[in-house]
């Protein structure tokens, strides 16, 4: 009786052993496979980007600049690796993120639960809201949202965007054109082919001071407001907690709203691009 107590007390022991040795393991393989460790080995984080006015831009010497450039250059320094950015069309951003092309978006993209369910989004590092520009001569007249919210107006925005959605919910009966980018469209708004351009705060701002004799914007205030995270592919708690910790840090820094409130509530650096 002994010797079997012995024999199930040995048996036992080893399962456990077993059980620690491959809960051990497997927990080194997550760690190996993150991407934040491929980044560290690699020396390189690879940054999924569109060009976004003033998230990201080019100079006049063809430099990307900009707040989200500004973001994803300090967390590779906090990393110790260096960025690069791979420029890529927002409409097809995050199935290029799902195929490994880059490591991770930072590209002033919005938490959305259709979104979630493709990819891990950190905490939110930025708010943003949608705002509207209008053609001085086909919206005369117009002062609030509802005025655009009629069939015979035709509205602007980029194609795979918030925006995009945006005038679904809130302008349905409108008409909607669609574009690969905000300078297309706002092209169509200056030739006055669209009434307005819907786009996330400040374009439409600038825009309407770029463009004082033809557009305007007739709302004061965004009529949406959105978090902003990065967003990493799914299956990765390694890299979101780097992610959420760098972001509680360089907040409380006092970082994020430095280099927010230069982007967008100052026009210092339109000298850069034009």
């Amino acid at each position: 009786m002994k010797k079997a107590m012995m024999a199930i007390l040995s048996v036992g022991i080893g399962i456990m052993l077993c059980g620690q040795a491959g809960a051990a393991g497997f927990r080194e393989q997550l760690s190996n496979e993150s991407t934040l460790e491929q980044i560290m080995r690699r020396g390189v984080m690879r940054v999924g980007m569109d060009t976004f006015v003033p998230w990201a831009m080019k100079d006049k010497a063809g430099r990307l600049i900009g707040f989200e450039v500004d973001v994803a250059t300090r967390l590779a320094k906090d990393m110790g690796v260096r960025v690069e950015f791979i420029p890529t069309k927002w409409s097809g951003i995050i199935p290029a993120l799902l195929t490994g092309k880059f490591d991770i978006i930072i590209g002033g993209m919005g938490i959305r639960p259709d979104r979630n369910l493709k990819v891990n989004f950190s905490l939110p590092y930025d708010y943003t809201g949608m705002s509207l520009v209008a053609h001085k001569g086909l919206a005369k007249g117009y002062g609030a949202l509802s005025d655009f919210n009629r069939p015979e107006v035709t509205i602007a925005a980029r194609l795979g965007t918030t925006a995009a959605s945006a005038v679904k919910q809130y302008l349905p009966r409108a008409k909607v054109r669609l574009f690969d980018n905000e300078a297309q469209a706002v092209q169509e708004l200056l030739l006055g082919r669209v009434h307005a351009v819907v786009a996330s705060a400040p374009l439409p701002q600038f825009q309407a001071l770029k463009h004082p004799d033809k557009l305007f914007v007739p709302t004061k205030d965004t009529f949406t407001k959105e978090p902003i995270g990065f967003a990493v592919r799914k299956g990765d708690p390694d890299m979101l907690n780097y992610l959420d910790n760098w972001i509680r840090v360089v907040d409380s820094e006092g970082w994020l709203r430095e280099r927010k409130q230069y982007w967008f509530e100052t026009q210092d650096w339109e000298k850069l691009i034009n």
